[in-house]
């Protein structure tokens, strides 16, 4: 199929490109014309686009084309984006154009984007504003000098209040080492964990994406490891042990992205048994967890191999950027040694903000308003998908649909995307060398309005039970 080409006004310069989609998306086409201009001189750094909704009218398509097209520029470095100014041509030099999947989408009001998980707005804007300005009039002058043991002992501390202690193993603030999200202090545990010249990180066949950028920055090799509905098989994690010799197992036990799967109590015991007969540390990331479980994690079964690593991220606000890692026993003090060598600490005034949070309760009530926020909008994707072979719990915040036949995943994506509806394939999930399911993920705490959700949900529908929507338009 091919288009004619699509015309593109940029602060007073006119320009006509033709653009060859034949096998093509729309946004990719798009984004390859921007790319071509800014090569041929027509587009300079500095010039600004068009907004989304604008170009989306001139050129006939729709708004999510646009903003995925900015998108993906952006991350090239090509484009810049400026909150409440807009998006521009990038100034020097480009960044390299290797596709990366990337870890967080910008949000576009008009795009129901159910690719990001994201926490809800649940009013914690306004709460963090009120302790940002309660910090500031404190006056302890402590935003000056470098992060240390001692001043980020009190965010420490706040963190050994947060965690469940009976789940986590007993956890005091000597055993914590904070850092910036927990995908930061999964890399972190890795750095302390990982040796030799061809490090092996063991983890789930099909998870999040942050693995592979981690393994990629430690040129480490990830072995995929297969599931069942209780979690990782454990003749498949002795075997890999073997095989490939690995010494550490990455793994989201308590609620696995995409699939919602919590690895079962008895199925835990089995792989920590095999991790402790071959001397294996496990690394569990317990980002996605929000609410309380009565299964406990691996620090707790193993408490001298298993680090147990999270954030505020999912459960308060994903700007503080602030998460922790348990270490095991005895093992805190390589780790925080390797937290230092990276980034010296957490910045003071994040330790102070967070500390605030906790203590003073705030924290507690914004989990306890994103639970339930999260528990409603998964009852509204399964009363609208609940008829689909759909994978989800109250308290995850995405859900997990396999393709009903006559779709695969890549053409459904393709005609979700049609509809301003983006979400994941599997594949996105799945590791190097590994096959991936024919099955989405729909994160639903997506910043789409209620109306939006909806509409999006009963397209999703429609759409499912349609196959042939695939070629419309």
């Amino acid at each position: 199929m091919a288009y004619e080409g699509y015309k593109m006004i940029v602060t007073s310069t006119i320009w006509q490109p033709h653009l060859p989609i034949s096998g093509k998306s729309k946004y990719k086409a798009l984004a390859q014309a921007i790319r071509d201009g800014i090569a041929a001189g027509h587009l300079v750094p500095g010039m600004k686009l068009p907004p989304v909704r604008d170009l989306a009218f001139r050129v006939k398509v729709t708004p999510g084309t646009v903003a995925r097209a900015y998108t993906l520029l952006t991350e090239e470095g090509r484009l810049r984006a400026e909150v409440g100014r807009g998006t521009f041509v990038a100034a020097g030099r480009a960044a390299k154009t290797e596709r990366v999947t990337p870890l967080v989408n910008l949000p576009v009001d008009a795009v129901a984007d159910f690719r990001s998980s994201r926490v809800p707005d649940v009013g914690q804007g306004q709460i963090i504003d009120a302790a940002l300005i309660k910090q500031g009039e404190s006056h302890r002058r402590r935003h000056i000098n470098y992060p240390t043991a001692e001043t980020d002992f009190e965010a420490r501390a706040a963190v050994a209040s947060w965690v469940d202690q009976a789940r986590s193993g007993g956890v005091e603030p000597e055993s914590i080492v904070l850092g910036n999200g927990a995908q930061n202090c999964c890399i972190l545990a890795l750095q302390a964990e990982l040796s030799g010249q061809h490090p092996i990180i063991m983890t789930e066949e099909l998870g999040y994406p942050g693995t592979r950028h981690a393994a990629r920055l430690l040129r480490a090799q990830t072995v995929g490891l297969p599931m069942d509905d209780e979690g990782i098989l454990p003749e498949f994690f002795r075997q890999a042990c073997r095989d490939h010799g690995g010494r550490i197992l990455l793994t989201a036990a308590e609620v696995h992205s995409p699939t919602t799967i919590r690895t079962s109590l008895a199925r835990k015991q089995e792989l920590a048994q095999i991790a402790r007969q071959l001397d294996i540390t496990i690394i569990e990331d317990d980002c996605h967890t929000t609410a309380s479980s009565d299964i406990p994690s691996y620090r707790s079964i193993l408490p001298d191999q298993s680090y147990l690593v999270s954030s505020l991220t999912k459960s308060v606000s994903g700007a503080l950027r602030f998460g922790y890692a348990i270490a095991p026993v005895g093992r805190e003090k390589e780790l925080r040694q390797v937290a230092q060598s990276s980034f010296y600490g957490v910045a003071q005034p994040i330790l102070d903000l967070c500390h605030e949070l906790i203590t003073s309760g705030a924290a507690f009530e914004i989990r306890d308003r994103v639970i339930a926020e999260t528990a409603r909008r998964a009852r509204l994707a399964v009363n609208a998908l609940g008829a689909w072979d759909l994978r989800w719990r109250e308290d995850a915040p995405f859900v997990y649909l396999n393709m009903p036949q006559g779709w695969r995943a890549s053409g459904f994506a393709m005609a979700c995307e049609k509809r301003d509806i983006l979400i994941k394939p599997a594949d996105e999930f799945a590791l190097p060398n590994c096959n991936a399911p024919n099955a989405v993920r729909l994160a639903i705490n997506t910043c789409a309005s209620d109306v939006l959700f909806l509409k999006a949900m009963s397209d999703l529908n429609h759409l499912l039970a349609n196959p042939e929507s695939l070629i419309d338009g």
